[in-house]
């Protein structure tokens, strides 16, 4: 059973920076595609960017701000987010999943990023 805890959430100006965290347990981190998705109120899950074997995907309005990474040896997932704006407010989560981010079969609990304008 694969665990993900996230971290980093926060308050930040628009025009700000944050990173977020995701720190996987009980699996085999290396091997599995791993992904951001968001929540803002009221909208339904949306799919942020994704990483696998060195190869990131991201949706068109995070495109040339955020950047999706991973450190095998520490087992961890990390969203730098840059240039940040008011639509990106949301609960942010990371997920996993050992074929496909479609429908991840793991996911976090979550962390809030507000973006103040």
């Amino acid at each position: 059973q694969v665990q993900l805890v996230e971290s980093g959430g926060g308050l930040v100006q628009a025009g700000g920076s944050l990173r977020l965290s995701c720190a996987a347990s009980g699996g085999t981190f290396s091997s599995y595609v791993m992904g951001w998705f968001r929540q803002a109120p009221g909208k339904e899950r949306e799919f942020v960017g994704s990483i696998k074997s060195g190869y990131t995907n991201y949706r068109d309005s995070v495109k040339g701000r955020f950047t999706i990474s991973r450190d095998n040896a520490k087992s961890t997932l990390y969203l730098q987010m840059d240039s940040l704006k008011a639509e990106d407010t949301a609960v942010y989560y990371c997920a996993a999943d050992p074929w496909s981010i479609v429908r991840p079969s793991y996911w976090g609990q979550g962390t809030q990023v507000t973006v103040s304008s």
